[in-house]
Parts: C-alpha cells; sequence; structure tokens
C-alpha cells in the first residue's frame, strides 16, 4: 500500500511538472493478475460489491485510453451501477465509489444506532433459546453470502472460520455485512476474536443485549476452598516409558519401571543406518536405546482445526501442548468447550524449540506455517485460540 500510494503520488508531481507519469489502479482481471485466478465464489463476492472482472480486451482499451485523460492517477475499473445502487441501500458503500451513486436519504435515518436498537428490540421479547436461533440464523446467512454458499444450511456452527474458507478480506467483508445488518459497530478482527459461527453469533447476540463481556453466558468451576492460593484441579503428562496420563506416570514409579527404550519407528528415522558401535562416527549414534515419546506423530490435527500442512511445519511442543492441555481440562471434570470466552488463562514454559533448524528440507507448501509453528511465543496463543479463552 505504501508502495502504491508513492508511485501515485509520483506520477502527480511529475504530471504538474509537465514530465510522463501515469499510475493505474487497476481493476480485478477476468484472466489473472495480482488477484489470480478468480473462481465462481470470488466473481460472486465482487459482483454483489458492483464489480465486474475486467476482460483482456476490456482492460487493453482502457490502457489505450489512459493517457489521453491528462491526469496522473486513473482508476480502471468495471463497475456494476444497478448493484451498486443495491449496496448503498443496505451498506455502505466505500468511499471511492460514492460519488457514483445516488445515497437516499431514508437509509442514512436508518443507519447506525437505530439499525442496532432494532435488533434488540427483536431478540428482547423472545425466550434465550429463540433469540440465539434467530442470531444464529443471521449470522450464518451472511457467512453462506460471503463464502457463495448456496444456502446457510451448508454452513456448520461449530467449524472454525479458517476451515470454512475466510481470509483477511472476506473477514472484514463478514464484518461489514453483520455491521450493516445489526447496526452494531463491530471489530475488523471479528472472525479471529470469535472463530466459529457459533462464537460470533454469542458476541452478535451480546452486544445487542448491552452485555459488554461479550459472552451470552458464565462459565463458573467452584473447586477452590476460599483460602486456597492455588489449586490444582486437573493433569495431563506424556513422559518416556509410554507414559500417556498421570495415572501411567504414578505406576511407573511405584512399580520402579525404566523410561529408556528402544527408538520409535514412526519417525520416519533409517534406523538400521542410524546406529553404529564406533562412539566417533558423526551422524550415528553409539545407543540403541533412549527416552522417547511413543506416539508423538498420533496428533489429530482436525480436531484442533489445524490443517495437516500446518501440524507437519510446527513444533511438537505446540503439538503436545494441545493435546495435554486439553486433557487436563477434560480431567478436572470440565467440559473444553465450556470454557470459550471465559476468564481463563493460559502460562506456559517452553524450552528448547530447535525443531526448525534441524529440518534438512522445508516440506512442500509448509513454509507459510514454519515460522509461527516454531516460535516459543505461539504456545499459550494455541491454547487459548483454540479453546476460546480470554483470561
Amino acid at each position: 500500500a505504501a508502495a502504491n500510494a508513492f508511485l501515485d503520488a509520483l506520477a502527480e508531481v511529475r504530471q504538474s511538472e509537465g514530465l510522463a507519469g501515469l499510475s493505474l489502479g487497476w481493476g480485478p482481471w477476468a484472466e489473472g493478475g495480482m488477484l489470480g485466478r478468480l473462481d465462481a465464489a470470488d466473481l460472486q463476492r465482487m459482483a454483489r460489491d458492483g464489480v465486474m472482472p475486467l476482460s483482456a480486451p476490456e482492460g487493453l482499451s482502457l490502457f489505450d485510453a489512459a493517457p489521453g485523460a491528462g491526469v496522473g492517477v486513473l482508476v480502471p475499473i468495471k463497475l456494476d451501477r444497478a448493484a451498486l445502487r443495491r449496496l448503498a441501500s443496505t451498506a455502505d458503500v466505500p468511499p471511492l465509489l460514492r460519488d457514483l451513486v445516488q445515497l437516499h436519504r431514508t437509509r442514512a435515518a436508518g443507519s447506525g444506532v437505530a439499525r442496532g436498537a432494532a435488533l434488540a428490540d427483536r431478540v428482547a421479547g423472545l425466550s434465550s433459546a429463540d433469540r440465539e436461533r434467530l442470531v444464529d440464523g443471521l449470522v450464518k446467512a451472511q457467512v453462506a453470502t460471503v463464502l457463495g454458499y448456496a444456502s446457510s444450511r451448508d454452513i456448520e456452527a461449530t467449524q472454525a472460520f479458517k476451515e470454512l474458507g475466510f481470509d483477511s478480506l472476506t473477514a472484514v467483508e463478514l464484518r461489514n455485512r453483520l455491521a450493516a445488518a445489526t447496526g452494531l459497530h463491530l471489530p475488523a478482527t471479528l472472525v479471529f476474536d470469535y472463530p466459529t459461527p457459533a462464537d460470533l453469533a454469542g458476541y452478535v447476540l451480546s452486544q445487542a443485549l448491552g452485555d459488554e463481556t461479550g459472552s451470552t453466558h458464565d462459565t463458573a468451576v467452584d473447586v477452590v476452598a476460599a483460602d486456597d492460593p492455588i489449586a490444582i484441579v486437573g493433569m495431563s503428562c506424556r513422559y518416556p516409558g509410554a507414559v500417556s496420563d498421570p495415572d501411567g506416570l504414578w505406576r511407573l514409579v511405584a512399580d520402579g519401571g525404566d523410561g529408556i527404550d528402544s527408538f520409535p519407528t514412526d519417525r520416519g528415522w533409517d534406523i538400521s543406518k542410524l546406529f553404529d558401535a564406533d562412539p566417533d562416527r558423526t551422524g550415528t549414534t553409539y545407543t540403541q536405546r533412549g527416552g522417547f515419546l511413543y506416539g508423538a506423530a498420533e496428533f489429530d490435527p482436525e480436531f484442533f482445526g489445524i490443517s495437516p500442512r500446518e501440524a507437519l511445519a510446527m513444533d511438537p511442543q505446540q503439538r503436545l501442548l494441545l493435546e495435554a492441555s486439553w486433557e487436563a481440562v477434560e480431567r478436572a471434570g470440565i467440559d473444553p468447550a465450556s470454557l470459550r470466552g471465559s476468564r481463563t488463562g493460559v502460562f506456559a514454559g517452553v524450552m528448547y524449540h530447535d525443531y526448525a533448524s534441524r529440518l534438512k528440507g522445508v516440506p512442500d507448501d509448509t513454509e507459510g506455517y514454519l515460522g509461527i509453528g516454531n516460535s516459543g511465543s505461539v504456545a499459550s496463543g494455541r491454547v487459548s485460540y483454540t479453546l476460546g479463552l480470554e483470561g
């Protein structure tokens, strides 16, 4: 954006000094361009906003016509005026396009707080179940429209927006459409703060009812005595010796067991070449036993809303922490999903995050995940995001 702004300014300055200079802020091209190949959902989304893709002949014709305009900056774009008028009746038209459509006074009078109050009025006389049903339907309908789904019935309320296909642009579009439909002031980070349609519906309903906490229900677990500064209510663990829970750890200790065992076979290691009795030979080990976490490769990324490629690039500590955190909450007798939106905090100590430095090569399509997947500062945030914790 900064580079484009500089280029626009340079073209304006050169024009003012009688020099050659022209900057074209192109709209989307049908056959490629910076947006790449556009699929049906992309075309449908842009068409709702009155923007149509340029064909190659149309683009070349505009390119030829641009130098004769006598100005330094132009926006060659194909617009659907009828769609812009429809947009103006239900939502805000982008500032760049506002002079191209006539905004009706009735729309201005019905915007902002008035529409927010109308939503509050609609839910005020309803039962709790009917309120949730109404707002759930509203959110899912807007999600379906943004993503180009044929029906809101195709939207799974508990599926993460990331899995549904949202990116930063569609996230902002959803925010804008919900703000227009409800009259509420909604943050641009809406989809990231409330990562499923169900979470988002709960937040929208709470805002319509004037609940600043953003939650329509309170989750409380009363298990701590008043004079206890700290109470451990749930535990989980992974240790060598096939220890996968606290009970297993106790058995290992009570029975005098040994956590040292043979090399695991699910790491992609060539065990036949890994051992060499000569301790001075590089690239090999002169022992055939060690302390290993068996089953570390059995992580279920889909359960935590993570793609297989992202899971592959993640430090195993982050994967284990997700599993262990979920289990610790369950062992406390708490449904992990019930903590979403609660003031629950996550504190994690992480060490030796050298996983990425030991990779001999970067697998295809994982480059974008390596940085965040191997940062120690991300570990606690992964748990908070997955469980929806806000403490």
